[in-house]
């Protein structure tokens, strides 16, 4: 790559987001360019006192339809397409009296903004930027000749290339530059694409873009060999793409990964109702409980499993408070989100200095509709997010012994975390908080026997006289194929079973149930997480 410069003598400037342009519009005059823009961004240029030609004295055309019509002419894409070594372009140039644009800086309609707001179908239309992509696009083409700037960030950049130049631009900028560009109108025609899909209720569009803005480049992956950057959607979800890092180490790919597993589960937890911790170890909960008070919440969730908690995230569902930071910090921690937190606790977890806190100024909404997307060899497999809510759905009592209150208000909980484990899912719980996890195993039967496992292990812990599942009810996140699954729960201490319902022996495992005086329950909703 020869680093040639191109001298810029001619920019346009239209942007909607006018976040340091009068000292960049000073700077480049200062440099001699010429400037050109149009409506609010030229009225704002010359306020400032600079000199401004409006981009219709260019095309000779006034701007039009709302200002819709406006740099859609010959005389600015030819200003931006035109090769300047080009002898037949410099020719259709001169003959109809298109002068060169050296520099297109352009940042789009605020259409992602306007969607996040509410705004109603008519007002997002009207922020669908069309002049705007098109220019961008033309002028990343032709960035041989043309500089193009898309977001305020890269000011400083174009201006110091500038300086050092003698007011010209290198080629490595102008790629750069014009890499970024075409990356910013993909996202942004993406996120216009499946507004578009979900207004029209199309679940499976024709084509199907996602896009992002980069957050932050990340150490490594998964595994140190692997590169890995986070990014931003317009889906402003509350939790680890949202959140304030006040204090700690950057936070690392598994970091992100295990922190959002975290936050979508203690969403769950309403915190006018309860409050409730949520601990996970490699994207799966470890120890999940609820409380009159986070302390207590933390405490009981601890418990479940407090060699698996050793290196977690915690996650809580209200402001993280004083008492709760010390008792969380006394073990290693790698994360703690919350909503917010009081300036006492900040203080106690600041002692802790590669300790992050996370705060998200809010909880995700379990109920909330969306996409999750996952790559495979050669494709994206795409559906909508697991939104069934436990408090929605038709509990069916299926044996002869319904479940207790008591019973139920720990299936209830227990099917809240069920959904956000890995299958094959087993949840033994008591008294609201969980005391045996069994995930992501093959074999449902094994589930329940780790699970089990955990829970003798937390009994010799904590010197206990028998394992917490004496007495638990149990939560499977689908049905149980056969009854030696729910035997195994039985074995365990279980006393009552919720499960999603389905299989072609559900007649069998019922029997098992009653043969044992076990109340079971079907919910018809199935949790699997892959």
């Amino acid at each position: 790559m020869t680093d040639t410069t191109r001298r810029v003598t001619r920019a346009l400037l239209s942007v909607s987001d006018k976040t340091g342009l009068i000292e960049f519009a000073t700077a480049l005059a200062g440099h001699g360019v010429e400037l050109v823009s149009t409506g609010g961004t030229a009225k704002a240029i010359a306020t400032a006192g600079l000199p401004v030609k409006d981009v219709s004295e260019l095309t000779g055309f006034p701007e039009m339809m709302d200002g819709r019509i406006k740099t859609l002419h010959p005389r600015v894409h030819g200003g931006l397409l035109a090769i300047r070594d080009n002898k037949e372009h410099a020719e259709a140039m001169k003959a109809h009296g298109i002068a060169p644009i050296d520099l297109l800086v352009v940042n789009l309609y605020p259409f992602e903004a306007t969607v996040d707001k509410g705004a109603d179908f008519e007002e997002c239309i009207e922020n669908i930027d069309i002049g705007g992509p098109a220019m961008i696009r033309a002028a990343a083409k032709n960035h041989d000749d043309v500089a193009v700037v898309v977001e305020a960030q890269d000011y400083q950049a174009v201006l110091d290339e500038l300086a050092a130049n003698k007011g010209a631009t290198k080629l490595a900028l102008r790629r750069r530059l014009a890499a970024k560009a075409y990356a910013r109108t993909a996202a942004y025609d993406a996120a216009i694409s499946n507004w578009f899909a979900a207004q029209n209720e199309t679940d499976a569009p024709d084509f199907r873009a996602f896009g992002g803005r980069l957050i932050q480049s990340l150490r490594y992956g998964e595994n140190p060999h692997q590169k890995a950057a986070f990014y931003a959607t317009p889906d402003k979800r509350p939790g680890v793409s949202t959140a304030r890092q006040l204090q700690g180490k950057e936070l690392s790919y598994n970091n992100i990964n295990d922190t959002d597993a975290a936050y979508e589960c203690i969403g769950e937890f309403d915190p006018q109702r309860t409050a409730a911790c949520v601990i996970v170890k490699h994207a799966n909960p470890c120890g999940v409980a609820e409380g009159p008070d986070l302390i207590t919440a933390y405490r009981r969730a601890l418990a479940c499993d407090s060699t698996s908690a050793f290196g977690g995230i915690v996650a809580l569902n209200r402001t993280l408070d004083a008492d709760s930071a010390r008792a969380i910090t006394e073990i290693f921690t790698e994360v703690i989100i919350a909503p917010d937190a009081t300036e006492d606790a900040i203080k106690i977890v600041a002692a802790k200095k590669n300790l992050r806190l996370l705060l998200a100024d809010g909880l995700p909404d379990p109920r909330t509709a969306g996409l999750t997307a996952k790559t495979v060899a050669g494709g994206l497999l795409v559906q909508s997010r697991d939104n069934a809510v436990i408090d929605d759905m038709s509990l069916k009592v299926v044996t002869k012994r319904a479940p207790t209150d008591a019973e139920l208000r720990d299936l209830k909980f227990a099917f809240r975390v069920a959904k956000h484990v890995k299958s094959n899912t087993i949840i033994y719980a008591k008294g609201l908080a969980t005391v045996g996890i069994g995930a992501g195993q093959m074999s449902r039967v094994d589930s329940a026997r780790i699970a089990a496992r955990k829970a003798l292990d937390a009994a010799a812990e904590l010197q206990l006289a028998e394992p917490l599942t004496k007495g638990s009810v149990v939560a499977s996140d689908a049905f149980f194929p056969f009854a030696d699954g729910m035997l195994a729960c039985i074995e365990a201490g279980a006393t009552a079973v919720i499960q999603p319902g389905g299989s072609v022996r559900d007649d069998e495992v019922i029997k098992a149930a009653d043969d044992h005086g076990i109340a079971m329950v079907f919910t018809g909703v199935r949790h699997f997480r892959h």
